[in-house]
């Protein structure tokens, strides 16, 4: 269940970040948060 949320946040932000709110926001970081948050996984799968 905690996966599936990720992924459904992931999915959100790069939505966001593509249409351009995200830089309109001034909340490009998210994009940093999400890489540094799903570098283990890949890393260690």
């Amino acid at each position: 269940m905690l996966l599936a949320a990720f992924y459904v946040f992931a999915i959100v932000c790069i939505i966001l970040y593509y249409t351009g709110h995200l830089k309109r926001w001034n909340t490009e970081w998210v994009l940093i948060v999400l890489a540094v948050a799903v570098f283990p996984a890949v890393l260690y799968l």
